[in-house]
């Protein structure tokens, strides 16, 4: 135990050297215009912390600095603070251990808990909070408490440690759903992140909720439709939401509008130039095999996109605040966005050209998720895991096994870090936050910090807690603050407290910062619930000066089906024919209102068996399909790039013999489809029941314009019976080969 704690020490005094010292950077070589070289043959062996540091290309200016490594940390994927400033730390210990994936699914995970106890920045002190998980993967502190959802559960638990050990005592279930969820571990939800609305958001499922404190609960508040997402979610200061999507490798969406108002993108929010990126190394572990690669075998597209992050801190460059963070561990690099509003409608252009924000020559360096952090840095979790696509991507005969297995990438398992960007000049405050111990009037002054995670969790906890006592201070500061966020936390504060008043809203209505008008007009959703006025109070904004405000107008009106709602809408879209974002998201909503409706009058023309498999299907295919395919079944095209995937819609496959279709889902489809190659394959569903597979073609079968019987739960055990030993995924050559048996009795 001696020699273990003295070598912890060791680790620990090099990681606080570190933090002291410049690092100086391995050499390489660059072109006339100052452009880093790629490096053909980089070395597969896992580096020390020290050594990947000097591995690592920043801007001028721009540093990391390592805050905690094994065997502090090991496979780190996600890390948030308490309001003490308390680091949690979610490690997926059984991801990846070797190429098949096997032993996922058991109880060893941890959520360690992180603390830097003398302030010099580096963590020094761990206690495992947390054992037993299945691949945590979500995590929110409230109060104390921190809430957890586990990979392949749909379940979420609060868990606090009442005896100051550092472990938790108290485990309790917030919320109940003992549905399992089959789904890729990909293909999961991630988030549990508390919006300015006070809304708790995730990706994937069709869900957002709210947290009541005193009952130790979450609410669910079903959304229209899922928001889309896989891994990472984040926020900027005004509440917008921006998405990634890894499955068809997009890099960000859903950021035109709130996930409550429905999924709108424009195809040309970033152009094809934003899609490509720039690793400084050869990398060739990528699953979209040569599709993927350009000739000197570097990643040419987002693949992995992951962990994104809006940066709100104070301590960077003030041209970084509100730009836009993407990881992209395949490429081990991580992309700065600049994000550009017009008129309302936002774009994403990178900072850089033909170059990224990060790059790093270390092949196990793999940046999966970013945040600001409690002293207005921005933090990088880095998994430095071998491998970083799940198994489903490296059985035999993949592309990327044998990529796998010639590096010896599945030899790099047990390892993390997490670091720190800072910039020249940076010197860190050894003051710790202490909100949990602080006065309510205390944290009300927080609302005016000027670092995103300060105002954030101050609001948090003042809606927590539910002081009323605040809400004198609380409303002053509303309207009289000369500072433009203040003012914005302030309303929401008031709003989670359910104390705003009539007069102060409207004085938020005419505020002149018109930020704060669309925030008020936001809020105008809750209030007209209960108070009849506020809906003209309302309309008086349809000719306000700024295009926000008024496309939040007409999102607000959206859902409050009074004529004098639909009258403000039509009025707006009168009115601004020529604002694309405000014209394009009604003509989106209204589009799928009629699909809907489409849908339910062929529901109504079915047996109640058929219509239970259509209704289940479209859920599947929303939450895990519709990431590749697209929600309306014609792929995804955002960027101006080639399809991920191939079109549902009207596809002659899909209309026929449902056969062909089963053997797909059962196992896989790679490969070339009518002459056309996809830079991904259709990993195998196989594992799900007989009824999910049906559900799912049943309904891509009878939408998107397709008129197709159902599939039977029998006609896909029929097929699963008939192909009994077989592992093999499909290629469309070898499905086209196989004669389709006739069903009886039923249209082929």
């Amino acid at each position: 135990m001696k020699k273990s704690r003295q070598w912890l020490l060791t680790v620990l005094g090099i990681a606080i050297l570190l933090y002291t010292c410049k690092v100086t950077q391995y050499p390489v070589q660059r072109d006339a215009t100052g452009r880093i070289l790629v490096n053909p043959h980089p070395d597969p062996a896992p580096m020390s912390p020290q050594e990947s540091l000097k591995h690592m290309y920043l801007p001028k200016g721009y540093h990391l600095q390592l805050v905690a490594s094994e065997p502090m940390v090991s496979e780190p994927v996600a890390i948030v603070w308490d309001g003490n400033g308390v680091m949690y730390v979610a490690e997926m210990l059984t991801y990846m251990v070797n190429v098949d994936g096997t032993g996922e699914g058991a109880k060893l995970c941890t959520i360690k808990r992180l603390e830097d106890t003398n302030g010099d920045g580096v963590m020094d002190k761990a206690t495992i909070f947390i054992d037993s998980l299945v691949l945590p993967r979500m995590m929110l502190t409230v109060g104390h408490r921190l809430l957890v959802s586990e990979t392949n559960s749909n379940n979420i638990y609060s868990y606090e440690d009442t005896n100051g050990d550092g472990r938790a005592d108290v485990k309790k279930l917030v919320y109940k759903n003992e549905t399992i969820d089959n789904k890729n571990l990909e293909h999961q939800k991630s988030g549990l992140m508390w919006n300015l609305d006070n809304r708790i958001y995730v990706t994937v499922d069709q869900v957002r909720y709210t947290y009541n404190f005193k009952a130790n609960k979450l609410t669910p508040d079903s959304l229209r439709e899922p928001p889309g997402g896989q891994w990472g979610l984040t926020n900027d200061n005004y509440g917008r939401l921006f998405f990634s999507q890894a499955g068809s490798e997009t890099p960000a969406l859903n950021f035109q509008q709130n996930p409550s108002y429905g999924r709108f993108d424009f195809k040309d929010q970033y152009n094809e130039a934003f899609q490509a990126v720039w690793p400084i190394i050869a990398t060739p572990d990528v699953q979209g095999g040569l599709l993927r690669l350009r000739a000197d075998s570097t990643l040419n597209h987002f693949t992995a996109c992951a962990g994104q992050s809006i940066y709100r801190g104070d301590k960077l460059p003030a041209d970084a605040s509100g730009d836009l963070f993407i990881p992209e561990p395949v490429g081990r690099l991580i992309r700065r966005a600049k994000v550009i509003n017009t008129d309302g409608k936002i774009t994403l252009v990178n900072a850089y050209d033909k170059q990224e924000f990060l790059a790093s020559s270390d092949m196990n360096f793999r940046p999966v998720n970013t945040v600001t952090g409690p002293d207005g840095c921005m933090y990088i979790v880095d998994m430095y895991h071998g491998i970083i696509q799940e198994s489903n991507w490296t059985r035999t005969g993949s592309y990327l096994r044998p990529q796998i297995l010639r590096k010896g990438l599945e030899k790099n398992i047990g390892r993390g870090r997490i670091y720190r960007l800072v910039h020249d000049g940076f010197k860190p405050d050894k003051a710790r936050p202490r909100m949990l111990d602080e006065t309510s009037a205390q944290l009300v002054t927080y609302l005016s910090h000027p670092n995103g995670w300060w105002r954030d969790n101050a609001q948090k906890e003042l809606v927590l807690r539910d002081d009323q006592s605040v809400v004198p201070a609380l409303k002053t500061m509303a309207v009289s603050s000369p500072n433009q966020l203040a003012r914005i936390h302030a309303l929401w504060t008031l709003n989670g407290l359910n104390a705003l008043d009539i007069e102060t809203f409207a004085r938020a209505l005419k505020d002149n910062d018109p930020q704060v008008r669309k925030t008020a007009v936001w809020i105008g959703e809750d209030l007209m619930k209960t108070h009849t006025e506020v809906v003209d109070q309302l309309a008086a904004l349809k000719d306000d000066p700024s295009p926000d405000v008024r496309f939040q107008l007409s999102l607000s009106m959206r859902y409050n089906p009074s004529e004098k709602a639909q009258a403000v809408i039509s009025y707006l879209l009168s009115h601004n024919p020529n604002n694309e974002v405000l014209v394009q998201s009604n003509r989106v909503y209204q589009a799928n209102l009629e699909a809907k409706a489409e849908i339910a009058r062929t529901e109504r023309l079915m047996r109640e068996a058929d219509r239970k498999l259509v209704t289940q299907g479209a859920l599947i295919f929303k939450q895990l399909c519709a990431t590749c395919h697209g929600m309306d079944g014609k792929g995804v095209t955002i960027g101006g790039t080639g399809m991920t995937a191939p079109i549902l819609a009207g596809a002659k496959d899909v209309n026929g013999n449902p056969d062909k279709l089963i053997r797909i889902l059962l196992l896989g489809l790679s490969g070339p489809i009518d002459g056309k190659k996809y830079p991904d394959v259709m990993p195998p569903l196989g594992g799900n029941d007989d009824e999910y597979i049906a559900s799912a073609l049943s309904y891509i079968r009878n939408d998107f314009g397709n008129k197709a019987p159902t599939v039977k739960p029998a006609d896909v055990k029929r097929v699963r019976d008939e192909l009994a030993g077989r592992t093999k995924g499909w290629t469309m050559a070898e499905l086209d080969s196989i004669k389709p048996k006739p069903l009886p009795g039923r249209r082929n």
